[in-house]
This record gives structure tokens, sequence and C-alpha cells, in this order.
């Protein structure tokens, strides 16, 4: 049975991809939200997701939403929680999805459990949707023992939830496995598809991958992992996670909504004539190129890329590397990972990353991951060497894969000693 979720005006899983972003603002900022979330409205974001970060916030965004009303914007409003069950149960009364990711609710499993079915009663009530949401590592214990940090494990954790809320009688139900990895997030989707068909009840899939980047590297990043799954017939909407402001996600979204949106859920991926179009920008060419290659690599149908005879020869050849590169075949930088902000972030993120990238440039076969907080940043950047991770107030907590090394760190200091501490581990220049 494949199952069809109603988020207020918008329907996910009837063939359409649906695009959504999230905004950078901090939710007591209820004026600034407002604002950004209409520029988003009319920028086509379909979905809106604000983050959450304790009960003492869902008044903020229950003022949002009465304010967005009141303008006449009825683009309906995501919650984005990490961790409270409280902040979770009182959000589902007041917006029209509430983000979660189950196993957080409490560090004791069968309590997580509990949590999650009391959460689930209250969205029932409301008519409020549920999107079920884990990345890689972000996986609790309970899973990660059975299954390591793999996809399998992405998939097995996201199907005791899903069962939940199946006993339960709630099928209002999105489900996300993101990750930064495009191949552990293509493989995680692809098992979690399965998975459902075999249980019977197929519900719609948010997809995306997250903390890509930004700049030319988080599209083609992007591209290539969403189009992996989007190609094969899996997801029914996407959020680009690009570490710019969020309007900047909406063109590369809905690029990948009129190319891989279906007219009816069993057919096949169509190609829309603007995605086709022989007179593309350069962004919509990248687009294309990430979207016709990505899948072939990820898939192991091919090993390189050609362009066309006619493409100048430099710019073929930085494409053909960073379409590889996203695709984890070959690596000629290094791997950035960079989340793209939210009302938890504490510091200037964007400038950060630009400022990392530059002094790291030189290096390569290192992972770095940029990460706005240290809520969920360490378990996040779960494929990275080195970790930037915001402290706020300034200060910057630098990990070497989980393990924080400094800490309180000031920002203007946080970027050489990231470089330093690299450099003392031996890595040569490139």
């Amino acid at each position: 049975m494949k199952h069809i979720v109603r988020v207020g005006k918008v329907t996910i899983g009837d063939g359409r991809i649906v695009v959504q972003t999230m905004c950078n603002t901090h939710t007591d900022d209820i004026e600034g939200t407002v604002a950004q979330s209409l520029r988003l409205a009319a920028a086509g974001a379909e979905l809106v997701r604000i983050t959450v970060p304790g009960l003492q916030d869902v008044p903020h965004i229950a003022e949002i939403r009465r304010r967005l009303r009141e303008a006449g914007c009825d683009v309906p409003l995501v919650a984005d929680i990490h961790f409270s069950a409280e902040t979770a149960i009182a959000c589902a009364s007041v917006v029209e999805k509430v983000r979660i990711n189950p196993g957080n609710f409490h560090r004791d499993h069968e309590k997580a459990r509990e949590k999650f079915a009391e959460f689930l009663e209250v969205c029932k009530q409301h008519g409020s949707a549920v999107r079920i949401g884990l990345n890689h590592g972000s996986l609790g214990a309970f899973i990660t023992e059975k299954y390591g940090n793999t996809p399998r494990a992405m998939a097995e954790a996201a199907m005791e939830w899903i069962r939940m809320a199946v006993e339960h009688d709630f099928f209002n139900v999105v489900v996300s496995l993101k990750a930064s990895n495009t191949v552990v997030m293509a493989e995680a989707y692809r098992l979690l598809q399965q998975a459902m068909e075999d249980y019977g009840h197929v519900f719609p899939l948010h997809v995306g991958v997250t903390e890509a980047g930004n700049g030319d590297s988080g599209r083609i990043k992007s591209c290539v992992g969403i189009a992996s799954v989007l190609s094969a017939g899996i997801g029914d909407t996407v959020r680009v996670s690009l570490t710019e402001d969020p309007e900047a996600e909406l063109p590369v979204a809905k690029y990948l909504s009129d190319r891989y949106s279906r007219t009816s859920p069993s057919d096949t991926a169509s190609c829309h004539p603007r995605t086709c179009s022989g007179n593309l920008s350069r962004q919509d060419y990248i687009l294309r190129a990430a979207c016709d290659w990505g899948p072939k690599l990820l898939n192991r149908e091919v090993d390189d890329i050609t362009f066309p005879e006619e493409m100048d020869p430099a710019e073929a050849e930085y494409l053909r590397n960073e379409i590889l590169q996203a695709a984890r075949r070959r690596f000629y930088k290094p791997e950035y990972i960079a989340c793209p902000g939210c009302g938890r972030t504490m510091y200037n993120l964007q400038a950060a990353f630009e400022e990392v990238k530059a002094k790291t440039a030189h290096l390569k076969d290192v992972v770095i991951a940029v990460m706005g907080c240290v809520v969920n940043g360490p378990g996040e950047m779960a494929d990275a060497d080195w970790g930037y991770v915001g402290e706020g107030n300034h200060k910057v907590s630098i990990y070497k894969g989980r393990t924080p090394l400094l800490r309180h760190i000031p920002e203007e200091e946080a970027a050489d000693r990231l470089v330093a501490l690299i450099e003392a581990e031996g890595l040569q220049d490139g």
C-alpha cells in the first residue's frame, strides 16, 4: 500500500516532487523569520521548515504561523525538533508537520518508544504530519550495536518507527535517511524502499544530501545523490542543503522536481522540456550534467565522464573532477561537509566555511566538516576526518573524527589551528 501524506494544502506521494527548504533565522526573531518565510514561499518553497530548539520557542513558531496566515501566506510550516519529545508534542498542535528523530527522544530506547507513541496520538488528534528523519551518524547505540553505522542500520532504524506508526494507525508519515556521503545516502534509500515494499506499507520519502556545502560543489553533490534516488523512481519531496541563503537552494530543488516528477507514482522518471532545453544557463548545465552522470557513477555503470569536444577544456576538466568527487569515485581536493545553518547556528557559518575552504584548499585525501552547532554537528559529521564546530559566543571546537581536541577557540584563530592540526598529522600538500 502506497500512502499519500497531506501537510496543510500540500500533498506528498502523488508522483510530483514537492520542493521544500528551511529558514536559517533564529526562531525568536519572529519578524526576521516571517520575512524570510514569505520570501521562500514567493520563490517556490512549498514547505518551510523552522527549527524549534526548546519549549520556549513553541510560542514563537505559533506566532510566526499566525502572522504568515494573516499576510495571506498559507505555506505549511514544519517544526524541526532535536531530542525534546515535549517540544515535539507541543508543536504537533501548532504547525502542519513536525520533523523528529524518535530515537533521540530518550537515551533509554523503551522510553523513547513510549514518547513516540504519545507524540503520534497528539499528531492524530490535530491532523499533523510527521517526518521521521534519521541521519547517518545520528543513529542511537541501540541500532548501531546491531548493524554498525551503515546504510542498513539507517533503514532498519527507520523501519522500527514506521512499524510503530502503522501499529498506532497513524499513516501521515514521511521518512528521510540523509547522509553527506552520496554512496551511503543512495544505498540507504534503496534499502528502505525495498523494506517498506516488503512490509506492505510504502510511505513517501524526503530525499536530500545533508551538509552538501556551497557553490558548484554543493549543487553538484546534491544532484548526484538526489538524482541517483529519484531516477530509480524513489522519493517524493526534496530539500537541497546548501551553506548559503536558503533562497539559493530553491532553483536546484525546482530543477530536480521538474526533471523527476511523475504523473503517477508508477511512472518512470520523466524529463520536462525546460530541463532538456538546449539553451541552458551555466547552472542548469551543471545540474543536468550532475544528474546525467551521477547515477551512472554511483551505480558503477561508468568509471569516467566525457563532455562534448567543443566545450572549454578547462571547464570540462573542472566539471568532470567535481562530479567524480561528488560520486566519491576520485578525490582531487578536500571533501567538505558543511551544514546549511538554521536557528541553532550561533555564528557566521557561511563566512567560516569560506575561510576554512580557503585555508585548506591545498590539502588532499582529507574530509573536513564545518558545522553550525554542537547539538547535532559532532554526530552528523560521521564521515569527517576533522571537524570545525561552532559553540556560540565566537568560540569554536576542533574535532578529530568525533573526538574534540580543542574547545573554546576564538573564531579568528580557529581555521589556522585546524590547519596546523591537520598538517601535524603528516598530510602533504597536493
